[in-house]
């Protein structure tokens, strides 16, 4: 869980240590009914939706990243260009995310 008690599908460290956040949408249905994800964007360096090749691209904002995805693999088709996380955030995230590894891990 993020600090704000949010679940994200998909949640991710880069080799570099900048924190990736993903919302997966099945459908429209699913993106109209979901705003949540707006409380993700405090909380990484990359945010992006992941849609498949029939969803309406073009109801997503365009600030945010844009992954196509077939199940099996994903094609970056857009960039987020919002702001990267404060140091101070972007540690505290990193270790919530590397004690939530572990916990999985250990677990298993």
């Amino acid at each position: 869980k993020l600090a704000n008690r949010r679940r994200a599908d998909v949640m991710a460290l880069s080799p570099s240590g900048e924190v990736l956040i993903v919302e997966v949408k099945s459908g429209l249905p699913d993106f109209r009914a979901d705003g949540k994800w707006r409380d993700y964007l405090p909380y990484c360096d990359v945010f992006a939706f992941a849609v498949d090749a029939d969803f309406p691209q073009d109801v997503l904002p365009e600030d945010v990243g844009l992954l196509l995805s077939d199940g099996f693999e994903a094609a970056l088709l857009r960039p987020w260009t919002g702001e990267k996380l404060h140091a101070s955030r972007r540690k505290a995230v990193t270790l919530a995310f590397a004690r939530a590894a572990a916990l999985r891990v250990s677990a298993g």
